[in-house]
């Protein structure tokens, strides 16, 4: 992908960038983005995909310049296609009528967010009525609910739990890109009111979303300005903008272009981004604000997290990487990810994606014919 700089000059006023690492795109990300890819290079578009794959904007219209079509009910794919379930999860009855369409079905959902799936199940199973922490309408949020529909009470602040009308056993669970800040107070508020309250034994926090979360914190003192890079409806985007303004930054913008950097910015400037965020479009932004020379990187935790390719994926990829390298004689193309593909970057697979011929054909009829 091009993330060109804006025609204007670069920020005077900016005597620092501070880049935080780790930042941009997690393991369930990366995994998701290499899995659609997969099916874009091995499916005649168009390929379809269950929600958005991950919460960014520039990497679902690289996705749908390559032919995917993105869906909010299974009611839209057609029967026989091929199809991805997004990384925030699904409901077990959209699953179940992936599946009945007939098509190669690949279920990109986080292993994170599977984790509280399970939970809800196992809890409700035993009983338990489940308070869960979350987003209302976000996708993640939707799926864990759909899981055990009859046991589940979502909340968003402790005002919900005091109203929560419940008699039993009682079990906590979150989204995990949730913020701390959104977490903590509501968990208090839930231990208080209902102290045999079951929680989980491993917090359900996405374990990049608390890392970029204390990152932040450990480098956010000081600034003029924090640069928060993502989406607007990207959770764990947002809840890393929460934490920069209850540490007492005096500026936090989100942003998700390089034209939406302003030109008044100056002093200290610290730029992170959320788990969907490519880092081509962070680094271009960063371009925007300061040369070399002002860039300091700060590595505060390194991440080694590594989720492989859904299991009937991988089978279906070590398939087609036989067949072009045995049956025809040929390496794998090189617009397509790799099969061991733990050192193969999402952002560099977002690169090599293809165009389809219908993306081809729109780009033409705005630009014009190509002149020689």
């Amino acid at each position: 992908m091009r993330y060109p700089l804006s025609p204007r000059y670069r920020i005077t006023m900016v005597d620092e960038v501070v880049l935080v690492t780790p930042r941009g795109f997690c393991a369930g990300v990366e995994m998701a983005i290499k899995a659609l890819a997969w099916m874009v290079n091995a499916f005649p578009a168009p390929v379809y995909c269950y929600h958005e794959i991950v919460h960014n904007r520039i990497v679902v219209d690289r996705f749908r310049d390559a032919g995917v079509i993105f869906v909010d009910d299974i009611s839209e794919v057609p029967p026989g296609a091929p199809l991805m379930l997004s990384a925030h999860g699904s409901a077990p009855e959209v699953v179940a009528a992936a599946k009945a369409l007939g098509g190669f079905v690949v279920d990109a959902v986080c292993p994170l967010v599977t984790k509280v799936h399970h939970e809800a199940k196992v809890r409700a199973g035993k009983g338990f009525d489940i308070i869960y922490i979350g987003h209302e309408g976000h996708d993640e949020a939707l799926g864990t609910m759909a899981v055990a529909p009859d046991a589940m009470h979502l909340v968003e602040t402790p005002d919900d739990v005091a109203k929560l009308t419940i008699d039993g056993p009682v079990a906590l669970l979150a989204q995990t890109t949730l913020s701390h800040f959104d977490w903590a107070d509501v968990q208090a508020a839930a231990q208080e009111r209902f102290p045999e309250i079951w929680v989980p034994g491993h917090s359900d926090l996405c374990y990049a979303t608390t890392n970029r979360q204390s990152a932040l914190r450990a480098v956010s003192d000081g600034a003029d300005a924090v640069i928060v890079v993502g989406s607007q409806n990207s959770s764990n985007t947002i809840a890393l903008a929460k934490v920069a303004t209850a540490m007492g930054a005096p500026r936090v913008l989100r942003i998700n272009t390089v034209e939406e950097v302003p030109d008044d910015l100056h002093g200290r400037v610290v730029v992170t981004s959320g788990a969907s965020a490519p880092d081509g479009l962070v680094q271009a932004i960063v371009n925007r604000l300061a040369t070399p020379d002002k860039v300091r990187h700060e590595r505060v935790i390194d991440e080694d997290e590594y989720f492989p390719l859904p299991r009937g994926l991988r089978d279906f990829v070590s398939s087609v990487a036989a067949v072009w390298a045995y049956g025809l004689g040929a390496p794998i193309p090189a617009s397509g990810p790799a099969t061991g593909d733990r050192d193969v970057r999402a952002s560099d697979i977002l690169d090599r994606l293809p165009a389809s011929p219908a993306s081809l054909a729109s780009r033409a009829r705005l630009t014009g014919p190509a002149s020689n």
